[in-house]
């Protein structure tokens, strides 16, 4: 069993539950104790679910303030639903065409587009250290990085040096993703850095694709990034139920499940 996918068993197993400890995950899971405790504290971490003594407990029913996410090191974040990330990746890719100009930010999703982007005459503009440094292998694609302060649970550049380079430049499309989307508050960041850049980069594209698997609807993170209205396409996972879709849907959005 991959990493990622006892995220998702335990995870469910909790939800389904309530609660459960950490010796019958052991069991279930086929893996130490000692293991999960580290796969419950990384899951805490990033709002999943809450540890107790000797054990989880959902958080499936409580309110969304308490399930905002913190920024998760991007280690942690490469592995947490990894595979619908790489169908999302996959799906965004068939967007970009040959002279196009686009933006890749720093997130996992983007990481997984800049693996599979052919090597074609693009220009690629990235704040993000791991993006740049998997495109710098394919000749035709320009990189274009923009410098900053570097922080380091999320391998990016932020902060004002990093936003003055974005003023230079306009794009096609911009591919994007985020810590929470929700109907009436839009989409969200872990902190005020991150939620600026994201800001600066919605702001300087004809096109902005948001690249959001199920588990970030329905959640507010600490700072928000922008109304859904600057949004004009959302990729998502099927997970994402045509329930929960249809009140996104019904502002206008398009959405696209893979």
């Amino acid at each position: 069993m991959l990493v990622a996918e006892r995220y998702e068993k335990i995870v469910q197993l909790v939800n389904e539950r309530g609660s459960i400890r950490v010796s019958e995950l052991s069991q279930l899971c086929g893996v130490t104790e000692e293991t999960i405790r580290r796969d419950l504290d990384r899951l805490e971490q990033a709002g999943r679910l809450r540890r107790s003594h000797g054990g989880a407990v959902s958080v499936k029913d409580q309110p969304e303030i308490q399930r905002s996410q913190p920024e998760i090191p991007y280690a942690e974040r490469e592995i947490m639903h990894a595979l619908e990330k790489q169908r999302i990746a996959e799906e965004a890719v068939k967007r970009i065409h040959p002279n196009d100009r686009i933006l890749l930010d720093a997130s996992s999703t983007a990481w997984y587009m800049a693996k599979i982007i052919p090597d074609i005459p693009i220009t690629v503009l990235t704040n993000s250290i791991k993006v740049a440094a998997e495109l710098s292998t394919k000749e035709r694609v320009q990189v274009i990085s923009t410098g900053g302060i570097l922080a380091h649970r999320s391998l990016s550049f932020v902060g004002p040096l990093a936003e003055r380079s974005l003023e230079a430049y306009y794009v096609d499309k911009a591919f994007l993703s985020c810590k929470g989307v929700h109907m009436d508050r839009g989409l969200s960041e872990s902190n005020e850095l991150q939620a600026r850049i994201k800001q600066k980069m919605i702001g300087m594209t004809d096109e902005t694709i948001l690249l959001a698997d199920a588990s970030k609807f329905g959640t507010q993170a600490f700072a928000q990034v922008a109304d859904l209205a600057e949004v004009n396409l959302i990729i998502t996972d099927r997970r994402l139920t045509e329930e929960e879709a249809a009140p996104y849907r019904a502002l206008g959005l398009r959405i696209e499940s893979v």
